[in-house]
């Protein structure tokens, strides 16, 4: 807490005292903030532990003076020494100076050597530059003319006729390729006369290797031997190369296709005759004289021609496509060195172009195969075969698909010869449609199928599994066929359904049905015939029901219940029309116990005699269920007629007792229940 002073008091007027204590106050402020932990202190209070002296005011002087003369000592002895460090600084000095005076003499006389030499100097300087600029123009000459600069005799391998095509050949023709593309950059520069002599110099090399390759391909091509894997090899090479320049290539593509077609036409004649053109002989067993009907003669030139499209474009793939896109890469810039070319602005397509070359190659196969399959068509007369050779060519086009494009020479001949095959069975079918018509002229008595039918059935059965076999897509199968079925099995069927219409009932459906099941059960095994079987199935369904109604009314009639169940139909439930049953002509006793014996007598054989009228109906269990379907429906028209006499017997117990004892029920006149007429109609 702060002391207080009255008012007006001043500092200035305390006494000694208070100064004494401020001064004291003082030195314990600073002995109290003095760090023992300062090395100095800590070393002085050492100190004065090692004099082991007390703290009296002598020996505080006395130490005092000790100390002061120590450090006077202490101070002579630091004068001393600076004395000496003096004396040394002079000697330096004096020798720093001699130095000193030696290196200016030194300078003097550099300076004077630099200024004699100088112009030596300045000579080798301009020399030494001089070399190496020689040395720099000597490589890059070296350079230039490795580079740039071909020798003779490599020159030669390229130029000469008489030099090989091999190895070197190519290497050395690639070597001027580079120079020619290189020499571009030669025309970049200041000076461009170099660039076009070399340019001009490597051009017409390269035309008089290209020219050599090329004349050295079609030497080759005459003997080449395509099954002979080395020599395909250094042809791919060949023919990658000359790809580079596009019209030596593709007139030496013309020449090849042009032998190839040679080679492949006589292969096939030798195939069909057993000896090629120049010579006689062959160990072949020659196809015109092996195949003996005309199925297998077509069929084997078809074989044939399958196989050598198949050989020649595996033989041709590994001599142009083996190597990927090289050598469509190689037009693609050969046709940037002729600008003149007219196919410059397409781009090429490899496998197109292979693809062109393998049609042009097999053209003249094709030509000879149209010739000799049309002729063989022409001469047919049997529908059936012609039908099974039209898919026959089918199942060789499929096949091809696979390999050829669809406007190829093989492609189009194949679909020519399958269209003339199919016009020649159409034009062949309808004439025997016709004969077929004119023939059927009257209804079998049995009612059985015609024969004019069965025979139709027999030869759609080879049809069918001529077709079945072939390879046509599963979604078009159907359609395809719809057309043989309209020319062959529907004219007959249609036949038959006019002849039915002139037959009496039941013969008329009985023949109907008697035709379509059987056309079915032929139709069935093939799963392309389905519309047909649905049509089928439809008249059979027709005529089905018109046999059950004749049965039905067959039933009726000669059960004698016709009459009762049709003078009963008009009525109601109504009390009135109930108490009319009784007065009807049908019901009266007489004609009710007469309809009640007509019925007993025609129980026993009810179901023989109904069976008799279907005994012409092949399918004997579908003449059961016609059957029994007439008898369930005859059983349910007796249930109607019984129930309204039981109703008629009830309104008529209804009444008062002497009209009852006058009238007899109408169940004790026609007692047959329907519980006993299903029984024997079972």
């Amino acid at each position: 807490m702060a002391e207080e002073f009255p008012e007006g008091y001043d500092d200035r007027t305390r006494g000694p005292t208070s100064q004494r204590s401020n001064a004291l106050a003082n030195k314990l402020s600073s002995v109290l903030s003095v760090s023992y932990a300062d090395s100095e202190i800590r070393d002085a209070l050492h100190f004065l532990d090692s004099k082991n002296t007390e703290n009296t005011s002598d020996i505080r002087r006395k130490l005092r003076w000790d100390l002061h003369k120590d450090v006077i000592r202490c101070n002579g002895s630091i004068v001393k020494d600076f004395g000496q460090v003096a004396e040394q600084l002079k000697r330096i000095g004096s020798t720093i100076s001699s130095l000193n005076r030696t290196c200016e003499d030194i300078q003097c006389q550099v300076a004077a050597a630099r200024q004699e030499n100088a112009p030596v100097l300045e000579e080798a300087s301009t020399l030494l530059a001089q070399r190496q600029d020689l040395e720099r123009k000597k490589q890059l000459l070296n350079a230039f003319n490795k580079h740039f600069i071909l020798p003779d005799e490599e020159l030669m391998a390229v130029n000469s006729t008489t030099e090989p095509v091999n190895e070197t050949f190519f290497a050395i023709l690639a070597r001027v390729k580079q120079v020619h593309a290189d020499c571009k950059v030669l025309l970049g520069g200041e000076n461009q006369k170099l660039g076009l002599e070399l340019m001009e110099q490597s051009s017409r090399h390269l035309n008089i290797g290209y020219q050599k390759l090329y004349r050295w391909i079609q030497k080759e091509f005459k003997t080449l031997d395509l099954e002979n894997p080395q020599i395909n090899a250094f042809i791919r090479r060949s023919l990658r190369t000359l790809a580079e320049r596009p019209t030596l290539f593709e007139s030496c593509l013309d020449g090849f296709s042009e032998a190839r077609e040679h080679i492949l036409s006589d292969g096939f004649y030798t195939a069909l005759t057993g000896s090629t053109r120049q010579n006689n002989d062959s160990m072949m067993k020659p196809i015109e004289l092996h195949a003996h009907d005309a199925l297998r003669y077509i069929g084997d030139m078809l074989a044939w021609t399958h196989s050598a499209t198949v050989s020649e474009r595996e033989a041709l793939e590994s001599l142009f496509i083996a190597e990927g896109d090289e050598m469509a890469k190689g037009i693609q810039a050969g046709r940037h060195s002729e600008p003149w070319s007219d196919m410059h602005d397409e781009s090429f397509d490899g496998r197109k172009a292979f693809d062109d070359l393998v049609n042009r190659n097999m053209a003249g196969v094709a030509r000879a195969l149209q010739q000799r399959v049309q002729q063989a068509i022409q001469g047919q007369n049997d529908p059936v075969t012609v039908y099974k050779i039209a898919n026959l060519i089918s199942f060789y086009r499929v096949t091809l698909t696979r390999l050829l494009r669809d406007e190829s020479s093989i492609m189009e001949t194949l679909s020519f010869l399958e269209n003339s095959a199919m016009s020649q069975f159409e034009a062949l079918q309808s004439d025997h449609t016709a004969t077929v018509q004119a023939e059927l002229t009257r209804a079998p008595s049995d009612l059985n199928v015609p024969d004019v039918l069965e025979e139709t059935l027999t030869q759609l059965k080879a049809l069918m599994k001529s077709h079945d076999s072939s390879l046509a897509p599963a979604a078009s199968r159907e359609a395809e066929f719809q057309p043989i079925l309209s020319c062959t099995l529907k004219p007959v069927l249609n036949a038959c359904e006019s002849l039915a219409k002139d037959l009496d009932v039941p013969a008329n459906n009985i023949l109907l049905l008697n035709c379509h099941l059987t056309s079915k059960k032929t139709l069935q095994p093939f799963d392309f015939t389905a519309s047909t079987i649905e049509q089928s199935d439809v008249s059979i369904e027709c005529a089905t029901d018109k046999l059950i109604d004749y049965q039905h009314a067959f039933f009726l009639h000669m059960s004698g219940l016709h009459p009762l169940l049709a003078a009963l139909i008009p009525l109601t439930d109504s009390t009135g029309d109930l108490s009319k049953i009784a007065t009807l002509p049908p019901f009266q006793p007489n004609a009710l116990r007469e309809a009640s014996q007509t019925l007993d007598d025609f129980l026993p054989s009810a179901l023989m005699d109904a069976s008799e009228n279907l005994k012409w109906l092949k399918d004997a269990k579908l003449a059961g269920e016609i059957t029994s379907e007439a008898a369930d429906r005859f059983c349910e028209d007796f249930e109607f007629v019984e129930g309204r006499m039981g109703a008629a017997d009830e309104m008529l117990m209804a009444d008062e007792e002497a009209e009852r004892k006058e009238a007899q029920p109408l169940r004790d006149m026609y007692p047959r229940t329907s519980g006993e007429i299903r029984v024997l109609l079972s």
